[in-house]
């Protein structure tokens, strides 16, 4: 593995969806998840998390230094046990066990060193984790509205179903999808957080990959056709950072190329702006997508 990276980062993420559910409320009967009060989509931070983790997973098979703590069905009591093996000492403090036991999980797990984690189990103790790299929930660029189709359902499970639901008489069901729409999620990458996990640049480089390339790889029935359209990295060449994330994030602007009056249906209805005039001394704007 390489060196904790150096340098403080922020980056904004453009993405959309097609005749899909980016991400469905269960609080709503799994409709997309919006803001009640201005119907502006919502994709929460643990949504596009799930997706750079499943990316990294196939990307590297799960391998060591690059598994996935967080997985389907994974025991994490199981997996800290796996610390605590490794780590195990002949009368060391509880304390110091546990700090090993996390550096351990840091060490061969790439959420736990990106994303942090929670680990303050009662058996297997490895403490907790600030991760590095933080997304904020993305919003839709314009407001959306959510459809209900209906859909058939043609086969059944058994003789008796099959018996009751001839002809006409078959079983409705309801899919929700968003026509389109795109949305904005932005994130910020601490390099002192860094240095406590060993993210180390291979790990950002990942990072980079993820965001551009999981989409491809998530394809479903209910998430319809979704795509990163853009990512902006902005590099301070230091730790502590050059300028406040706010100012960066203001050079990125998303605006209607068409007629704002009628509902966006494609990419190409809005324009992407990346103001690199304004970008402040000691800040580099690399633009990933």
């Amino acid at each position: 593995m390489s060196e904790p990276i150096k340098n403080r980062c922020e980056f904004v993420y453009l993405f959309d969806v097609e005749n899909g559910n980016p991400n469905g409320d269960p609080d709503a009967g799994n409709m997309p998840r919006l803001d009640p009060e201005t119907n502006y989509g919502l994709v929460t931070d643990v949504c596009l998390k799930r997706k750079i983790r499943n990316y990294v997973e196939l990307a590297k098979g799960n391998a060591d230094p690059f598994e996935i703590y967080v997985r389907e069905k994974a025991v994490l009591g199981t997996v800290q046990g796996r610390a605590h093996a490794a780590v195990a000492k002949e009368g060391g403090k509880k304390a110091d066990v546990i700090k090993e036991a996390r550096d351990w999980m840091c060490a061969h797990f790439y959420d736990v060193r990106t994303f942090g984690a929670v680990m303050s189990l009662k058996e297997n103790n490895c403490g907790q984790v600030r991760g590095p790299v933080q997304l904020n929930f993305a919003r839709s660029i314009e407001p959306i509205v959510p459809l209900e189709v209906s859909i058939t359902r043609m086969a059944v499970a058994t003789e008796k179903e099959a018996e009751s639901q001839s002809g006409d008489n078959r079983t409705m069901g309801r899919k929700h999808i968003v026509p389109y729409a795109l949305y904005r999620a932005e994130g910020f990458v601490s390099a002192h957080l860094a240095a406590q996990t060993g993210f180390s640049e291979d790990d950002l480089a990942l990072l980079w990959e993820a965001l551009a390339n999981m989409f491809d790889h998530d394809h479903s029935a209910a998430r319809g056709k979704m795509s990163a359209r853009k990512l902006v990295v902005f590099k301070h060449d230091s730790a502590l950072g050059n300028a406040p994330a706010q100012k960066l994030f203001d050079l990125v602007g998303v605006a209607r190329a068409t007629d704002p009056d009628s509902p966006a249906r494609s990419f190409a209805d809005y324009a992407v702006t990346v103001d690199k005039t304004g970008v402040p001394a000691g800040v580099a704007l690399i633009e990933k997508l």
